[in-house]
């Protein structure tokens, strides 16, 4: 059966919010049945085509969505929350990325059967959880405080990490010559362009809200527009340095206490 691009995009909400809604239900991962009914409803009988509703615009949508999600999620990692976990997120953020790439990369060669280049790109690729998998992990589970700081911490900052590791895993596969130093530049120019960005686009925005500069009913509609711009304006500068951005923008905020504006607004339209 062949459904209308309309009708695709309704089944995907009404999809989604079910499978939710079961999660809540069973008390398991939202995560566990939005996987199983993408795939049955994807691949295994081809009722959708990601590529072929979305066309050109997939890719766009999911950067901009992974970056909502981001700046959403660093919203809530304030420091003084984090207390004396600070060293643990760190390290996990930091070797364990390092440790999870150098492991998956081998076993992905080997079992895979892959040559070395895609293993080592692949192995970049997981070394992302997200906070869209560990957020409703995290409400299910409900595990100790600082355990759960710890985790939220490491699922929001670990996904521009991946993304940085991934393009500069790609960057080495496909230079000709001067390698390991054409690398090491697009890793300069990403994580300066992204935290030099973050930073300044979060200050300007504080300023903003903190000013009322911005009518009570735009500031949720202003902020996502702003951070879209923010994105959007660090990838061109650097490839892929737009999550880095938005990640460190949110953080900015939280710590600024800029982000109870935007909560205040919300619950004044309730």
């Amino acid at each position: 059966m062949d459904f209308e691009p309309i009708s695709l995009l309704v089944l995907i909400g009404i999809l989604s919010i079910s499978c939710q809604l079961f999660a809540h239900k069973l008390k398991i991962p939202a995560i566990l049945p939005l996987l199983l009914i993408g795939l049955m409803v994807g691949p295994v009988f081809g009722q959708l085509n990601s590529e072929q509703l979305f066309g050109d615009l997939l890719f766009p949508m999911v950067s901009l969505s992974v970056a909502i999600i981001l700046f959403e999620g660093a919203l809530s990692l304030n420091f003084s929350e984090l207390g004396s976990q600070g060293k643990v997120v760190r390290n996990l953020c930091t070797i364990g990325t390092l440790v999870n790439w150098l492991v998956v990369a081998p076993v992905a060669h080997f079992v895979l059967g892959i040559s070395w280049q895609i293993a080592f790109l692949f192995s970049a690729i997981v070394t992302v959880t997200g906070p869209t998998v560990i957020v409703p992990m995290l409400r299910t589970v409900r595990p100790s405080k600082n355990v759960a700081q710890i985790l939220k911490w490491e699922g929001i900052i670990i996904d521009p990490i991946g993304a940085i590791l991934a393009v500069l895993t790609f960057e080495y596969i496909i230079s000709t010559q001067n390698a390991i130093q054409h690398t090491l530049v697009a890793f300069g120019k990403t994580v300066s362009v992204g935290v030099i960005c973050g930073a300044l686009f979060g200050h300007l925005l504080s300023v903003t809200l903190k000013r009322g500069l911005i009518p009570e009913y735009l500031i949720n509609t202003a902020v996502f527009t702003f951070v879209l711009g923010a994105f959007q304006l660090s990838n061109v500068a650097a490839h892929e340095s737009g999550l880095l951005t938005v990640t460190i923008m949110g953080i900015w905020l939280a710590n600024k206490k800029t982000y109870r504006l935007i909560a205040l607004s919300n619950l004044k339209k309730r």
